[in-house]
């Protein structure tokens, strides 16, 4: 059952992930404090983090970069993150934060399921 954060501080952000991923199998747990991100994966060990772009004090570009710096950590997961952006222009963002993927808000739920999808998929072929 694949485990989703989903890091958002506004409220139609969550709820619109929400409805996307609101699938079976799946498990979300909503965070909304950037400063206890790296606390909320190792308690929630999710399989991959939904970020939004803009979440309170800390940009979503800086909590990916967060994220994938503690992954050099042997006991740290290295966590997909789809990032999602206000602007086309934001791609620059993302890739600069080496996010696996993302999505322009307003997003339809299809799309955000297939990046998400995309990104477990390639998780599970990478393997351990």
């Amino acid at each position: 059952m694949p485990k989703v954060l989903v890091v958002a501080d506004t409220p139609w952000v969550t709820n619109d992930v929400h409805a996307a991923l609101s699938l079976p199998g799946f498990e979300l747990a909503d965070h909304h404090d950037p400063r206890t991100l790296i606390d909320a994966v190792t308690a929630f060990e999710p399989d991959v983090a939904v970020i939004d772009l803009q979440v309170a004090s800390m940009g979503g570009m800086a909590m990916a970069r967060s994220l994938k710096e503690a992954a050099l950590a042997p006991e740290f997961p290295d966590l997909p993150i789809v990032l999602l952006l206000d602007r086309s222009a934001d791609t620059f963002l993302a890739r600069r934060a080496a996010a696996s993927a993302w999505v322009q808000k307003p997003f339809d739920s299809a799309e955000l399921r297939e990046a998400v999808a995309a990104v477990l998929t390639e998780e599970a072929a990478a393997g351990p």
